[in-house]
């Protein structure tokens, strides 16, 4: 089950880990805008209405594998119950959180296997995406942000874990919206903003900082006393019963 905290930790993650954006997306990003009419590239408003629409299709796109994953985790995972879906989703995504940051710090491409199984889906949706080229409407702008949501990339995989462990596929969806919403901030700058900005992102500082702090996050999801409140708010649910049979 996915509460506020998971969906928080998954925004988080989506928020710093899209420092990792900036160099896969950040072409992909300056290749749409080029590809508008300069009379719109002029305008802030066009550029930011385009920009909302290609990132708008890209998200539906995270929310529809979200779900996609969601289904299988339901299928794969041991049928526990609501307790046991909380252990998994526990252990999977603070593994994968903690792969992140060390992928995100450049320790070693612990994901790059994932990007590459995914480039075999990309190649043939790829194609698609060149057919609407140049973009002229914010219809056309949707459709490619749809398709660009399936670029192989081992931040967006990382994330399907969390819907993976959920083991419901609205909930995948919830987790995927979040974690869309997350990356929202950076690729509007991309799209929309300076140079200098994408200079700063790119710096191994940066990416150094957001990695320790997935990390760190990571390692507090995986230690905190969870099953502790779950006892907790069983004995609380039991002791009525309890006090039933003795009257």
């Amino acid at each position: 089950m996915i509460n506020e905290f998971s969906l928080l930790s998954v925004f988080l993650v989506g928020l710093l880990g899209s420092m990792h954006c900036v160099g896969m997306c950040g072409g992909i990003v300056g290749a749409l805008t080029m590809s508008l009419p300069e009379t719109m590239r002029r305008s802030r408003m066009d550029m930011l209405g385009y920009q909302l629409a290609y990132n708008s299709g890209r998200i539906a796109s995270y929310s529809v594998a979200g779900v996609l994953a969601g289904a299988f985790g339901q299928l794969l995972l041991p049928p526990h119950g609501p307790e046991g879906y909380g252990i998994y989703s526990k252990w999977i995504t603070a593994v994968f959180m903690i792969a992140l940051g060390i992928y995100l710090m450049g320790w070693t491409p612990v994901l790059a296997w994932l990007e590459r199984a995914g480039g075999h889906i990309w190649k043939r949706i790829e194609p698609l995406g060149r057919r609407l080229l140049p973009v002229k409407s914010k219809w056309q702008a949707l459709l490619l942000g749809l398709l660009w949501g399936w670029l192989p990339c081992g931040l967006v995989y990382s994330a399907l874990a969390f819907s993976l462990a959920s083991g419901d596929a609205l909930q995948g969806a919830a987790i995927m919206l979040a974690f869309g919403l997350g990356t929202l901030p950076m690729l509007l700058l991309m799209g929309t903003a300076a140079r200098s900005l994408g200079n700063l992102v790119r710096s191994n500082a940066v990416r150094r900082v957001a990695g320790i702090l997935i990390i760190l996050f990571g390692l507090y999801s995986l230690l905190a006393p969870g099953a502790h409140q779950h006892h907790q708010q069983s004995d609380m649910v039991q002791q009525p019963e309890h006090a039933g049979h003795q009257h």
